[in-house]
């Protein structure tokens, strides 16, 4: 078992709900003062975005963060790197598509994750069935791949990735891009689904804008991913500090 789904596992079972906030790296320059802001509100774990040209799960708040910190010239290996100098201490989760890591190599890529420090990733376009070689490439490196359950996901598919799942299941509230909602969609059916093909830890993400809707996820599930919401307020001027008392209201 690796370090991140360890990590969620113990705060589960020790009944504590986990906040994981996103945040697009570069997205404005002071990216990793807001990254620490939410480590002294109370985060879990915090999901990094690397920016791409062409995201396909992302909604119009991430890829306007995704196009400015792309503008400001950030690189994947320039993310690595500042993360590696400068450890946040909880767990990193890198989400980002795999071209990304196709024109690194994956080996590559998988060496600037570890020496980075993070300890698992999300690539949403990377299908369980074409998964083998980069799975082959982090093994050994604590970094778990994270996988995600759609609510239009057959049972037989919820089987299959919940049974090859690491570190914890991601369950999309809603067939949906990321982005703002009014409430928390088919969350509590995703979720009841694949708790019964695995005991890992499930957070629902896609749709959690408000700390009302972060405690109902608490409720059905084991955490909660908010990533529009902040990253829209950061995109808008809000400071590190602003981001502080913001995150504090999604922590129990």
């Amino acid at each position: 078992m690796n370090s991140l789904e360890r990590h969620l596992r113990e705060r589960r079972d020790a009944g504590q709900s986990s906040f994981v906030p996103y945040l697009m790296a570069g997205m404005v320059p002071d990216w990793r003062d807001h990254l620490e802001a939410l480590v002294a509100a109370g985060a879990a774990a915090v999901e990094v975005g690397v920016p791409f040209s062409d995201p396909i799960l992302d909604g119009v708040v991430i890829q306007r963060a995704a196009l400015a910190s792309l503008e400001a010239g950030t690189t994947p290996e320039g993310v690595f790197a500042e993360l590696a100098r400068r450890p946040l201490g909880v767990p990193v989760i890198v989400m980002t598509y795999f071209n990304i890591f196709h024109h690194l190599g994956m080996e590559r890529s998988a060496s600037l994750l570890h020496d980075a420090g993070v300890s698992g990733v999300i690539i949403p376009d990377l299908t369980l069935e074409e998964a083998g070689p980069w799975r082959e490439a982090v093994t050994g490196r604590d970094i778990d791949t994270v996988l995600l359950v759609a609510p239009s996901s057959p049972e037989a598919r919820v089987e299959k990735i919940a049974r090859a799942a690491q570190g914890f299941v991601y369950a999309a509230s809603r067939m949906a891009v990321t982005g703002q909602a009014e409430d928390t969609g088919d969350a509590g059916a995703v979720v009841d689904r694949v708790r019964r093909h695995s005991d890992l830890p499930v957070f629902v993400g896609i749709g959690i804008s408000t700390p009302e809707q972060a405690r109902h996820a608490y409720s059905i599930a084991d955490g909660a991913i908010v990533g529009s919401a902040l990253v829209d307020r950061v995109l808008r001027g809000m400071s590190a500090l602003e981001t502080e008392a913001f995150a504090r209201d999604f922590v129990l």
